[in-house]
């Protein structure tokens, strides 16, 4: 696990390496081990490394045998072993036993296909110097980030936000509509970031770059994988549980491959714990699990956690999160470099540090509600099909009239709140009630939140067209509609909600996050499987249960889902959160620029003394209020020189 980063100039003009240095020293976190550089001409390559595998013969940016095919990698590549061998039945010859060198003589053999044989996570820049082409790619379902952009005739790019903004002619302006999608779904969905002229590359992307004799350039980015919801197998529940047994226990058994300690990040809930318990199986001594709670009982999760622990026998950790973990908002804005309204990023960054202090890899239970439909947006849109089918005088005259008198103040997780909220989703065509299920500030809001000028800048924005033409897009791809909410899953919450959370929170501490729910192989046959063994009536998770069945106690598969949040609402109310809510309505206020400070104003009262629950919204002002502070306006770095550099200057 690494950060990466680099540049070309486009016009041929030979290149630095102090900026690419720059970059570098943005990442360290991500690769406090060491860092290393590649500079000839007019390219450069540079990486942060973490040491993980072959920890004396894997240091980076790694070439081929002659020099002419150089690469910087981030991530790990599972299936290495195999494609090793039978490189090396190609005639490839190998200097090391890293997974980065497997890289570099697969694009030899493959070429840009090269990412088709892979098995892992990873984002990467290759340079191949007799092709004068540079490729950039991601993972399939985008673990590991890559940001670039275009400026003064060059292409830089990095694993993070913090690596471009190290460069002072990077673009800080605003891109409005980026912000209408960051309140809207609570992140920026690829290929956009919150300023203009700075991108994502999409997961199960490739950007390649190739420079001609005539000092011209031609780029594409294209995809390379999709999940396919399309033709089901044909295997009863029993063979089915047998065939996910076997690939999750591989999938495992790959992830937990390493030079280094590790262990697993328990929340207590199904996903993590079916994943701990086969750890536990594949181990020959007790492997280490990381939880953490809340003193409030609706969000804790730390007795099913130690349910689980004592039952598999693990080396458990846990730590309790007090409102007080507030104060570390500041650094996690600074490393997640964009607005990010997910709340679970505080639980996040401290169960990593936990872990951190222990082992320097995890696994973890990410993938379970994409694979096994486990949200409740799932299990709504089965009762919103029956829902509509009431006549409409019931619906219209009865249910929905009597559901609006039902008090705001309704919680989150009330029953009550939940039937209110699924109601008001539930009239709308099946398109908009997955954008219903998910938005932070409806339109009507967003649209009141706004100031005059913001209101006119995107007067011609549909911010509802993103999720409108992929769910299109699915629903040309499957006639099921749970696969379809699986695929947009998948593409959106997924890739740019959970995935980003995970990598930032643990990158921030210097962990290695693994997923072997998230192993594509996992999921492409999850997605073969008939909806039926997904979900049934209420019950969810169909055959992953039946399997856990044989791994944990019955109080973890009975137990009703809670999701890995935070008592947010009640820390929002809490004292140590009144100067982080009067923030933003200050007479210094950054939001100012975008907002009517008058709509913060009413959305503070109505949680705090109303007793609405609005602590989603809030929270995702706060994080903005403090991004434009601490991100935008950001200095940038000076260079410095690293104790245990590799450099190498052609």
């Amino acid at each position: 696990m690494c950060g990466i980063a680099g540049m070309i100039d486009l016009r041929g003009r030979p290149v630095e390496r102090v900026p690419v240095r720059r970059m570098c020293n943005a990442l360290v976190h991500r690769g406090p081990d060491a860092d290393g550089f590649y500079v000839k001409g007019q390219v450069a390559l540079g990486q942060r490394r973490l040491s993980i595998i072959d920890l004396s013969g894997g240091r980076q940016p790694m070439s081929n045998e002659d020099g002419s095919v150089w690469v910087s990698f981030n991530g790990e590549i599972y299936n290495y072993s195999e494609l090793r061998e039978e490189l090396i039945s190609r005639g490839h010859r190998f200097v090391s036993h890293s997974d980065t060198e497997v890289i570099v003589h697969a694009y030899e053999e493959y070429g840009v296909d090269c990412v088709r044989h892979f098995r892992g996570m990873f984002a990467f820049a290759v340079w191949d110097e007799n092709e004068r082409r540079l490729m950039l790619s991601r993972d399939r379902v985008g673990k590991k980030p890559l940001f670039y952009t275009e400026c003064d005739g060059r292409l830089l790019f990095a694993s993070e936000m913090q690596g471009l903004l190290a460069i002072p002619e990077v673009s800080r302006d605003l891109d409005i509509t980026a912000v209408d999608d960051y309140l809207n779904f609570g992140y920026i969905p690829a290929p956009k970031t919150i300023f203009e002229n700075v991108f994502k590359l999409p997961p199960a992307h490739s950007l390649t770059l190739e420079l001609d004799e005539y000092g011209g350039h031609k780029q594409r980015i294209e995809r390379y994988w999709r999940l396919d919801y399309g033709p089901k197998l044909t295997l009863d529940r029993q063979e089915a549980r047998e065939a996910l047994e076997e690939k999750l226990l591989e999938a495992t058994r790959l992830r937990m491959i390493s030079d280094v300690p590790l262990g697993v990040l328990l929340s207590g809930g199904l996903d993590s714990s079916v994943i701990a318990a086969l750890m536990s199986r594949l181990s020959d001594r007790p492997i280490k699990t990381f939880s953490i709670g809340f003193n409030d009982s609706v969000y804790n999760e730390l007795p099913y956690a130690r349910k689980v622990a004592e039952h598999c026998g693990t080396d458990h950790h846990e730590l309790v999160v007090e409102p007080q973990g507030l104060e570390i908002l500041p650094k996690l804005v600074r490393h997640y470099g964009e607005p990010f309204a997910d709340s679970s990023a505080i639980a996040t960054y401290h169960v990593a540090r936990l872990t951190r202090e222990h082992v320097t890899v995890a696994l973890n239970g990410d993938g379970g509600d994409e694979c096994f439909a486990g949200y409740d947006r799932h299990l709504g849109i089965g009762l919103a099909a029956k829902y509509q089918q009431l006549p409409g005088l019931i619906r219209r005259g009865m249910i929905e009239p009597l559901t609006r008198l039902l008090p705001q103040s309704l919680t989150q997780l009330s029953r009550l709140g939940q039937i209110k909220r699924f109601v008001e989703r539930s009239a709308s065509p099946v398109d908009q009630q997955y954008i219903n299920w998910i938005t932070y500030f409806p339109a009507s809001l967003r649209h009141r939140l706004y100031n005059d000028e913001s209101r006119s800048r995107l007067q011609q924005y549909d911010g509802r067209s993103w999720m409108e033409e992929l769910f299109r897009d699915h629903s040309e791809r499957s006639t099921d509609v749970l696969d379809q909410f699986l695929g947009l899953d998948v593409e959106s919450y997924l890739a740019y909600d959970l995935l980003v959370k995970m990598d930032i929170a643990t990158m921030a501490c210097s962990l290695e996050a693994r997923s072997p729910l998230l192993d594509h192989q996992v999921m492409e046959f999850c997605a073969s499987l008939p909806t039926s063994m997904k979900r049934q009536g209420m019950s969810s998770k169909v055959l992953l249960r039946d399997l856990a069945a044989d791994l944990l106690p019955a109080e973890v598969l009975q137990r009703r889902k809670m999701g890995f949040g935070l008592p947010m609402a009640s820390w929002l109310r809490s004292p140590a959160a009144d100067a982080w809510l009067d923030m933003l309505v200050s007479p210094d206020a950054r939001l100012r620029e975008l907002f009517d400070t008058s709509a913060i104003q009413q959305t503070i009262d109505e949680h705090r003394i109303q007793r609405i629950d609005r602590a989603p919204r809030l929270w995702s002002l706060l994080w903005l209020e403090i991004w434009l502070q601490e991100v935008r306006e950001q200095a940038v770095p000076s260079p410095s020189t690293s104790s245990n550099t590799q450099e190498i200057l052609c």
